[in-house]
Order: structure tokens, then C-alpha cells, then sequence
């Protein structure tokens, strides 16, 4: 095994500037998931309206699981302008609390796991897995508004933010000080969420999109187990 994983390591190493790239590129990526990235759009005020709280609600209380396909959009601000400066694509699935699958496949396939005790985070390219205890992980995190609790606003503080581009819009906001995100746009139409953006304490917005959201899909009991793919390392946090 040690000298799997060596050699693995000097691959890693001996790798074209474009794939330690797109490996640094993953990392980033894998962390807004954990702490959990989602979106589209930017937050603008609106109209004032309880559309948006009441869909919402609505939606946790009667989405027990969920599938479905996303865009992800990273957008940087350069001299006043908005420039979109990563975009991925792929497909999720969850089941509450704490289970679900985030498979990226455009631009490079990527997997991030949870099976409600353990986070797996699974890199093809390097047929690396790197795993971690998922605990209290959620929490304030984006990824709680999908894939956590029911309780969401024990971890977060819900308002109305007007409509825009026909959604209706919620902000949420953490009232962990212990967390990289200082607030979460979400919007809805129709009782689904159709859009996130998640603004960081950096200023940074990833935008996301979610496409063919279907609520409570038939799933297997063993849907969130993770295999270990064949002669990976194994990296344990």
C-alpha cells in the first residue's frame, strides 16, 4: 500500500500544469460543497412578499429526499464588472439528515458523499478518497438547506428578499459567526427551489442552478453507502 501510495504521490507530482489546475480547481469546489456551494444570479431587494417563506417552508417539511441535475457558476468582480471565472455541471441526490450525493462530471468527475455519520470526497483523476467524520459538519453551512435538518432556522435567520426573474426570493443567513458564509440567496418557484447563491466573507458569489428537481424519488436503502474504488488511497481526517 505504501508503495501505491508513493507512486500515486509522483504522479501527482509529474503532472501537466492543466491537470494540477483542474486539481486545484476540484479542491476549491469540494470545499464550497462540504460547507456546502449552490446558485444563480445576483440578490437584488424586491418587492416585499411571503411567497418566498411560504414555499420554502413548504418544501422542507414535505421534501424528505430530492434528485435532480445543477450548473455551478464562480463569479469574480474585476473593475466593476462580473466575470464568471469557473463553471461546472452534474447531478445530486439527498435524503434528510445528512445524506446525499454530489457528483460533478463536466469539467472533470468528482464525487462528494455523505451517508449521514461519514463525508467521502472522491477524486477520480488522482483515484483518491479523502474521508471525514460528517458530525455537526452541516450546521450553518448551505449544504444544511438541502441536505440537513428540518430546524433550519435555529442555524439561520429567514427573510423575504423580494422577487426577480420571475422567483421569489429568501435570504438566509447564519447566525453561526463560525462559518465562511455571510449570506445564502434562495430562489423559488412553484414550491421548488430553482436557484442559490451563496455569498462568502471573502466576496466572492458562487451561483448555482438546479435543473429536473424531482421531490421524493424512490430510493434504495443502501443508496448513500460508499464503495472505495479499486486500489485508491485512502486518506482519513
Amino acid at each position: 500500500m505504501d508503495n501505491s501510495r508513493n507512486a500515486s504521490r509522483l504522479r501527482a507530482a509529474q503532472a501537466p500544469a492543466s491537470t494540477l489546475r483542474r486539481r486545484l480547481m476540484a479542491a476549491g469546489l469540494s470545499a464550497l460543497v462540504v460547507a456546502g456551494a449552490i446558485t444563480i444570479t445576483a440578490l437584488t431587494p424586491g418587492r416585499a412578499s411571503a411567497a418566498a417563506l411560504d414555499q420554502f417552508k413548504q418544501f422542507v417539511s414535505s421534501t424528505q429526499s430530492a434528485k435532480g441535475a445543477f450548473t455551478q457558476r464562480m463569479v469574480r468582480t474585476e473593475n466593476g464588472a462580473t466575470k464568471v471565472v469557473n463553471t461546472s455541471s452534474g447531478s445530486f441526490v439527498f435524503s434528510r439528515p445528512g445524506k446525499f450525493i454530489w457528483t460533478y462530471q463536466k469539467p472533470y468527475e468528482q464525487v462528494i458523499q455523505a451517508d449521514g455519520e461519514k463525508l467521502f470526497i472522491y477524486d477520480k483523476d488522482l483515484n483518491q478518497v479523502t474521508t471525514k467524520k460528517l458530525g455537526n459538519a452541516l450546521g450553518s453551512s448551505p449544504a444544511a438547506i438541502l441536505f440537513g435538518s428540518n430546524d433550519l432556522e435555529k442555524n439561520f435567520t429567514l427573510k423575504e428578499a423580494g422577487d426577480k426573474d420571475g422567483l421569489e426570493w429568501l435570504e438566509a443567513v447564519p447566525k453561526s459567526k463560525d462559518t465562511t458564509f455571510d449570506r445564502i440567496g434562495i430562489g423559488l418557484k412553484n414550491g421548488t427551489p430553482v436557484a442559490m447563491e451563496l455569498h462568502d466573507s471573502f466576496g466572492q458569489v458562487s451561483l448555482l442552478s438546479f435543473d429536473s428537481f424531482e421531490k421524493n424519488p424512490p430510493l434504495k436503502v443502501n443508496s448513500f453507502s460508499f464503495t472505495i474504488p479499486k486500489g485508491a488511497d485512502v486518506f482519513n481526517n
